[in-house]
């Protein structure tokens, strides 16, 4: 992976707080897995970053070098990779939901304003309303 490449993805995923690279968008998911996602974080109300992954073939191929994890989604929370659609689901549905108290505790840092639009490799930021 090219250095230049592996710095947009660690900012990524360092200076949001819920990142999901997806295929398609939140408001048009291009796969069921990427659509349970983000049906998931809406349900949650938490905002959350996504990125196209669809929209960067260097950035998709990037990513599963990167995470180790064949698949999209991918899920990551304080900079840390989560999993993909079938543990997040796990953590979602599980008693006591496993999810909801990662997402809701208190970062460790400030989280500083979405750099992903300012990357230009198609995200989109979802706040709830």
């Amino acid at each position: 992976m090219k250095p230049e490449l592996k710095e947009k993805i660690e900012d990524l995923i360092t200076q949001n707080r819920i990142v999901l690279f997806i295929k398609g968008t939140a408001d048009f998911p291009e796969c069921g897995f990427s659509s349970a996602i983000i049906t998931i974080f809406n349900l949650i109300g938490m905002p959350y970053e996504t990125v196209n992954i669809l929209a960067n073939d260097a950035l998709r191929q990037g990513m599963k070098e990167y995470s180790a994890w064949p698949a999209f989604p991918q899920v990551y929370i304080d900079g840390k990779f989560i999993g993909g659609c079938g543990v997040v689901r796990a953590m979602y549905m599980a008693e006591p939901n496993e999810l909801i108290p990662i997402i809701t505790r208190k970062p460790k840092k400030p989280v500083e304003e979405p750099l992903a639009s300012e990357l230009e490799i198609g995200s989109e930021s979802k706040e709830m309303e």
